[in-house]
Parts: structure tokens; sequence; C-alpha cells
């Protein structure tokens, strides 16, 4: 019976991952060859064509400049999805993502605080975001556990709180900034991938081993959504287990903010929308998510390179036009 089980739940692994492999590749591909020089249908022609060319403008553009930001993106979406679906694990409510709950909004404290003190992006400014998520984290988690009520409602009026309280010191930081840093720092905060360069790709090793450690807590992570009782119950080690995801998920979270700013709602549409179709098994849901969360940022990202006439659209704009309706939705249904 369990071997068949085993069977069964790859089988349907390797079909999962496929499809979604497939529909990934799809958008690299795309993503590659449209940009705001070319955006009609046969621009895959001359993305084919131009990769044959070495010495061409074409090739040294989409090597230097759309590939790194593609990969980027797909490397950005993967993380918060993962990190979206850790946090509902841990927290127990649907409605949980980084972003929602202050932790995209402490790393961007951290981020501006290193990134102003003039400290080295790597390990400084990673250094510091990650005690900015941790410590918007923990403040979250505290209040949220100390309420009378102790269910969703707190931890989302937590989580908003934090987030205007980050906000708070983001503006007061940005008051503080120089004319040439301005731009730039506005623009990371809507989440923003047009400083993608190859040099940063490398960070990547860095979120893989956060990628492996998850999927192998998958099943222990399905056992956790029956509650701590149940699991220890199990032979869950609860609190090691916990706390290993927290860290792995804050840290890989306050990484991709370092590297692409407040990108919102991805950590909340990815995983709902694949739990509602391939169901809540975990052992499924984080390389889904990953897959899932990669592609869904790389059209974003697209979409806010082509949509404007006038110019690029930060990608966290797209991501909020799309994740905040839906957020609305969740929370009505939550309520119901």
């Amino acid at each position: 019976m369990t071997d068949l089980l085993f069977t069964r739940i790859t089988g349907r692994l390797l079909l999962i991952c496929l499809l979604l492999g497939l529909l990934l590749a799809a958008a690299l591909l795309l993503a590659a060859a449209i940009g705001s020089s070319n955006k009609s249908p046969l621009a895959i022609i001359d993305f084919v064509r131009a990769l044959s060319e070495p010495g061409s403008t074409e090739h040294t553009i989409i090597w230097k400049i759309r590939l790194p930001r593609v990969l980027l993106a797909a490397m950005v979406g993967a993380t918060l999805s993962l990190g979206g679906l850790v946090f509902q694990v841990l927290l127990r409510n649907p409605l949980a993502e980084p972003y929602i709950l202050g932790v995209s909004g402490g790393a961007a404290v951290g981020a501006i605080a290193g990134m102003l003190i003039g400290i080295p992006f790597f390990p400084g400014v990673t250094a510091s975001a990650f005690a900015g998520s941790m410590a918007t984290l923990g403040i979250v988690m505290l209040l949220a556990s100390g309420a009378r009520a102790g269910g969703k409602d707190s931890l989302l009026l937590a989580g908003v709180m934090m987030n205007a309280f980050a906000g708070a010191l983001i503006m007061f930081f940005i008051s503080m900034s120089d004319s040439n840093r301005l731009h730039h720092i506005l623009f990371w905060l809507m989440g923003d991938l047009a400083m993608a360069d190859a040099a940063r790709l490398p960070l990547f090793g860095l979120i893989l081993p956060c990628y492996l450690i998850i999927f192998i807590l998958a099943r222990p992570m399905n056992l956790l959504l029956a509650g701590r009782d149940a699991a220890a119950s199990l032979g869950v080690n609860v609190r090691q287990i916990s706390l290993t995801l927290l860290i792995t998920a804050t840290f890989m979270v306050s990484l991709v903010v370092c590297l692409s700013g407040l990108v919102g709602f991805v950590g909340l549409v990815i995983p709902h929308i694949l739990r509602l179709t391939i169901g809540p098994d975990h052992r499924l849901l984080v390389p889904a998510s990953l897959l899932g969360g990669a592609t869904y940022l790389v059209f974003c990202d697209l979409l806010a390179r082509t949509l404007s006439t006038g110019g690029e659209l930060p990608v966290g704009i797209i991501t909020a036009m799309i994740g905040a309706p839906l957020f609305i939705f969740l929370l009505w249904r939550v309520r119901q």
C-alpha cells in the first residue's frame, strides 16, 4: 500500500514538474525574445537569429540585459511563492505571505538602512535585510499570540500594523537620502528588476539550498497543518522543524528583497491557486510553487516592460494589481 502511494505521488510530481516546467520554459523564451523595441509575435524569430550572430547588438542586448533580468525574475518569483507557502503552513493561515505580514517591509527597512550607511551589498546589506525581516516577523508573532482573539484577524492586523510602521521608517530614510539615490530607492520599493545584471545571479547559490531544505521538510509540513499537538504525537519535532522553516524562508525572502525590492502578493496568489488545483500535499506544492511562482513573475515582468509606451512599469505594480483583488476575495471567503 505504501509503495503504491509513493509511486502515485511520484507520478503526479513528475507530471506537475513537466507541465509547469514547460510553461516556465515558454515564459522564459517569450520574456527573453520580447522587449521594448520588438513587441510583435515575430520577436522570437529575431531572438533565434540574434543567437546565431554573436557580434550583433541584439545578441548583446539578449545576453547582457534581458536574460539576466528574466532569470532574476524567475528566481524572485520562485522564492516569494515558496516563502508564502511556508508562512501559510507555519501560521496555519491561507492569507499569510511575506508582504502582508510585514516581512518584506522589514527586510526593505534593513536593506535601505544598509544602503544609506554604505556597507557592501554582500554580506552587509543582505545581513541587515535579514535582521529587519526577522525582527518584524518576531514582533508580528508576539502581537498575534498575545491577542485575545489569537486567530487570523489578530495576525493580519499585526502584519498591517508592522507594514505601516515599516513604511514610516522607509519614508524617513527616503527623506534623509540625497536626490541621486531617491529615484532608485523609490522604484526599488515598488518592485524593480531593471537593475538586474549577471553579477547578481550567483547569489542564487545561496537560495538553492533553501529550496532543498524546504522540499526535504515537505512531509513534516503536511503534519504541521493538522496542528502542533497532532504533529508532535506523530513524531515531528515541532519546535526544530518550525524554527528551521522560519529561518530558511525569512533568509531567502530577505535576500530577494535586496535584489528586487518589494514585490507583493506573489506568495499569496501562487500557493493558493496551486493548493486549489493540485491539493494540499506539500510534497507536490513545494516544487509546484517554485515553478509556478517563477513563471508568474516572469510573465508579470514581461507585462511591466511592454504595457507602457512611455517606459517601464515597476513589476510590483503588476503583481499588486492582480494580487490585491484576490487577497480581498480570500479575506471575504475566510470570514464567511
